[in-house]
Formats: structure tokens, sequence, C-alpha cells
């Protein structure tokens, strides 16, 4: 069949934040076909209802109006249709995230997902998008960027894109509007960084960094499975978070994180940018190519579970920022620091001894993307505690195999076995692959940690790569821990045991964590904190007034449902969940362990060349 549906992008209604489209399907439909748009993103594991942001919708034939019966949250059936059919429709666009749709006076951003209506049983075939400019001459300066194959365009990008399969459609976001573009190369694959309201930055940087941490990635893996790139950024006051694609990435951070001209060193801030780069970087391997096989056929209309998001976000995130140490971007003093507040955010999350990873994964569509007050209480992060098992994973693999083997080697088997072919990742299927790289099963590891809730052993693991390793109480709340050699003094000093938020009628508990003294008290979430021991309570003086209890305890005014209570704060000293990693003297260690941490922190470049 050589039908090709059409799309066009007929009208961008900055003011009504709403996009006008028409779909065109040339081939005759039989009565009762159906219409859809997801109710998902690939890569953001949470109901969305789509749909619901659709205002206006009418179809019609060449005789004129054909009836559309809803019969769903998110499908339309088709009446009987003489000859091409063609779909007018409105979509309002105001979410500012990577997962949706956005448009404004300033800028026009989408994901297919939130705009493109499907053909339930006809998603292979081809498309053509129409993207006209917008007619407002204010918007004549806008430009696209967009890893759709692009057909007919003209120098702004507006213009005619065409490609095959609703998925290639849906998996690549367009940024319409202004912004600064550059482009480096990684073994002569384009890569191009596009950054929209990035203010006073120093694009050359990123793009040399970036450039590096991307080369780490690809010569872990052998090869780029892509002939293009693309990083679109949008910088905003307070923004974070980043969803992949297959051959690019959808960005947001704050505008602060982005390296000012002339930046001699890699402050926190941009450390963070680089991490968030690095880590929708190797998506382009593991997820967008090694999937799930309960992913890779997911239609997008309802959930899609499994109990492997531990290892394609969790070994994911422990890679980003080991490769910006590995790739000379930082340094492994700076890469110990941002290990540390890993473990920290993992040791206090009580959720951790609840929930196991496998189960995280599995529930991530009803817990992890829809956290409530309980959250640090009741689950635990498939991202940070996978994180540090897929460490222990490594740290395991290479004493097992006496350092001939690591967690490299297991990914790339997967890319080789999964990734090459597009063979979904059976749900025990990692477990399989480690065993069949090994030799050996590690049965009890996935037991333990993976399946279940033990404790890990991260003191073994750190010293077993010539690392210094401790926990100990935190001496504040903004205390994450950190790269170490020697423990604060003023540890050990009483604690809230909450979270909370500043506002300027009082403090608002938004956590009250398992054990804690604010729980024994009786204090729950939303009560508004006015008073410990008598004197206003800010965010600036509470771990003031909570180490100055005395050791009975004091006494802590509080509203609830705006009724004022009063209740005792228990003396209770802060629990040993802050981390410190340092590197452990070369004189005391073997010579495996010196040899195992260099054969860690080596560049996958050097290792190839």
């Amino acid at each position: 069949m050589n039908s090709v549906v059409r799309y066009e992008l007929l009208e961008m209604d900055a003011n009504a934040h709403e996009f006008a489209l028409r779909m065109q399907v040339p081939d005759p439909l039989a009565e009762g076909q159906r219409l859809q748009l997801p109710s998902w993103i690939p890569g953001s594991y949470m109901i969305r209802d789509f749909a619901r942001n659709i205002t206006e919708i009418k179809a019609r034939d060449a005789r004129g109006p054909v009836p559309l019966v809803k019969v769903d949250k998110q499908t339309w059936e088709v009446g009987n249709c003489n000859g091409a059919l063609i779909v007018d429709y409105r979509v309002y666009a105001f979410d500012l995230s990577v997962r949706s749709a956005y448009l404004d006076r300033t800028r026009a951003y989408f994901n297919g997902t939130s705009l493109f209506l499907c053909l339930s049983d006809r998603r292979d075939l081809r498309w053509e998008l129409l993207i006209a400019p917008p007619v407002d001459p204010v918007h004549d300066h806008w430009r696209i960027a967009t890893a759709l194959p692009a057909h007919d365009v003209d120098a702004r990008g507006f213009g005619l894109y065409a490609g095959r399969g609703y998925e290639r459609l849906a998996d690549c976001p367009v940024e319409i509007g202004t912004f600064e573009r550059a482009g480096f190369k990684v073994e002569d694959v384009p890569h191009e960084f596009v950054v929209s309201d990035g203010g006073c930055f120093d694009m050359g940087r990123i793009c040399v960094d970036v450039g590096q941490i991307c080369s780490e990635h690809r010569s872990m893996f052998g090869q780029l499975p892509v002939s293009r790139y693309l990083f679109m950024t949008l910088a905003t006051a307070d923004g974070y978070g980043g969803l992949e694609h297959c051959d690019s990435t959808s960005l947001m951070c704050k505008r602060s994180d982005l390296p000012v001209p002339g930046m001699d060193k890699v402050d926190k801030g941009y450390r963070q940018f680089l991490g968030l780069c690095s880590h929708e970087y190797f998506h382009l391997w593991n997820v967008k190519r090694i999937r799930p096989a309960r992913l890779a056929g997911a239609d997008l209309l309802s959930e899609a579970y499994t109990e492997l998001l531990w290892a394609f976000e969790g070994i994911t995130s422990y890679y980003d920022e080991l490769a910006l140490a590995r790739s000379g971007v930082i340094s492994f003093k700076d890469y110990l620091d941002l290990f540390a507040t890993t473990v920290t955010r993992v040791q206090r999350t009580p959720g951790r001894v609840r929930q196991t990873i496998a189960e995280s994964s599995f529930d991530a569509w009803t817990k992890f993307y829809k956290q409530d007050a309980n959250a640090p209480n009741a689950i635990v992060s498939y991202y940070a505690k996978g994180a540090l098992v897929s460490f222990g994973l490594d740290v395991t693999i290479r004493q097992r195999s006496s350092d001939t083997l690591c967690l490299d080697d297991l990914m790339c088997r997967l890319w080789q076995r999964f990734g090459k072919t597009g063979d979904g990742v059976p749900e025990r299927g990692i477990e399989h692959e480690v065993a069949a790289l090994l030799g050996e099963s590690l049965q009890t590891f996935f037991e333990q940690y993976i399946y279940g809730t033990d404790e890990l052993p991260l003191q073994d693991w750190f010293e077993a790569l010539g690392i210094g390793f401790r926990l100990r109480a935190s001496v504040s709340a903004d205390d994450l821990g950190g790269y170490s050699e020697v423990a604060p003094e003023q540890g050990g000093s009483p604690s809230l045991g909450a979270r909370y938020g500043s506002r300027p009628d009082g403090l608002i508990l938004t956590h009250v964590i398992a054990g804690g003294a604010a729980q024994a008290a009786g204090l729950s979430p939303d009560d508004r904190l006015v008073a410990i021991g008598g004197e206003r309570v800010t965010a600036a003086n509470i771990d003031l007034l909570v180490k100055r209890m005395s050791a009975e305890g004091t006494e802590l005014h509080y509203f609830r449902r705006d009724r004022l209570a009063v209740a005792l704060l228990p003396n209770m000293p802060a629990a040993d969940d802050t981390c410190d990693l340092w590197l452990l003297p070369d004189s005391g260690l073997s010579a495996d362990v010196l040899a195992r941490r260099a054969a860690w922190l080596r560049s996958s470049q050097k290792q190839v060349g």
C-alpha cells in the first residue's frame, strides 16, 4: 500500500496557546476505523491523557461532514467515508516541560505524541508533515530545530518532513523559535546543540565538554547508531529534566547552570547540566535501542509494565556521572562528590527497605511518577538506588572475573545481543546475560539487591576500588555529604526528621520521615510550623533551634487545618545517613586494588586507542 498520511500544522495561535492541525488520509476508510492519540510518551512512565488537550475536532470527505464518535478518552470512531478523509482539530499547548507541547508568543514546542492522531491499525504507514511558517510578522525570525527527516524545507526549517511509521513521527520533538545553535562532531557524525532562552553563556564550552562526553560513551559501545544527533535545551529560572529520543534529546535546565564565558572550572550547576546531557545521550543505546521487551511493542494507549527500569535508568544514571570523570571533563574528586550525594539521597529514603528496585520499576506508573507525602517512607528511586546497584554489579563482575570483565562488557554484550538486533530484553534478561558473560550465576546478588531489600554493602564495594566510605549524621539540612577525608565534628546533633518548604507564614512540612522526631511528636505533612521553644521558626534558624533543644525535647507550635496546636518535639539525634567518600592512600592498597581502580576510571577512548 502506497498510502501517505499527511499532517499539516496550519496555525500557531500563540494568544490562545493552540495548534491548529489537519490530518489527511487518502484511502477510503472502512466504517468503524479509529483515530487515536497516545496517553503517554516513551521515557516518562505516567498516563498523561494527551487527548484531553484537543479542544475541537471534526472530519469530512468529498461529500461533506463525516461523523466522529468518541468511544473512550483518546479514541474516535470514523463513520462511513467516501474517498480521502480530512480531520481538522485544535490542541491546547501550555505545558512547559519536555514531555508535551507548549506555545506562546516567544516559543513553540511539541512532541508528536501530544499532537498527531494515528490510525489504530495502520501505524506503519508513510507520513508527511508540513509545518507552515507563522503568519504573524512578529515571528519572522523563528526557526525550527528537530531530528525529523527533512524532505523539502527552507533555510529556517519550515516546510515538508517525511518518513515512515507513527513511532518515528512521534519520536522527534520540534523546537520553534529563536535560539542559539552550534555544532560539533563525534567521529565525523554531526551533533548539534540548540539552546533557547539561555541568556549569556558559553556555547563553545558546552560543545567541547559535551563532545568529550559523547565520545566517551561512543567508545565504550564501539559505534554510533545514528547519522546525526540533536540536543535541544530550554533554559529557565529553575527547570531541570530531560527526555530521550532515538537521535535527539529534549532538555530543561536552570539558566544559571549554563557555563558563563571565562569559567575556569566546572561548578556544581554546570556539572549538573553536563550530567543531564550525559544521561540522555547514554539512552541513545540504553533504552532507545536496548529496550525491555515489554516496552518495545507498547501502543502508548495504556500502561506497559516492566521490572527492568532499574537497569535502563539506573545503569544510565551510573554511567552518566562516571563518564564525566572518565572523559576528563571533571576531576575524580568531583566525581566522588557527586557519587556521595547519590548515596546520601538513597540512605535518606526509608522506603529503600520496603520496596525493591524491581518493584519500583514496575510501579513507576502509580508510585514513582505520582509521589505523595509518604513517598520517602514507602518507595525508592530506581534511578538513584539503581545507580548504586549498578555500581555494585560493576564491582562484583570485576572481582568475580579476576578483573578481566566489568559492567562495560555487559553493556557491549547487551548492545550486540539486543540493541543491534532490535530484540527486546526479557524480564530476567539482564540477570541471564550477566551469567552468560561471567560463566557463573549472580542469582544471590540479584535476589538480595534487585528483587530484595537487603542493605547494600557499600563499604565493601567502595573499598574494593580503594575508596574510603563512611556514613555520618548531617550537620545541616543542606548537608548531602561529598568528597571529604575528614568527618565534620558537629555531627550527632538533634534532627527534626522531616522535610519542609518555606512560606512567609511559616514552614510547611512536606514529608515526615518514618522513625524521626517529627513523627514521634505526631506531626503530619501540611502542618505549618510557627515556633520551636517559643521562638518563631524560619528556614534560616530552624537548624539552630532544633540543635539548641534540651535533652528532654522542646515545645513546638504549629497550625493544622488553621488550628493552633502544640507538641513535644523529642531530642532524637540525626541518623547516620550522610555519605563521605575519599581516595584511600595508595601506600595502603594492594596492587590488585590499585589496578582495579585505575581500570574503573580509565577512559574507554584510551582503552581502545
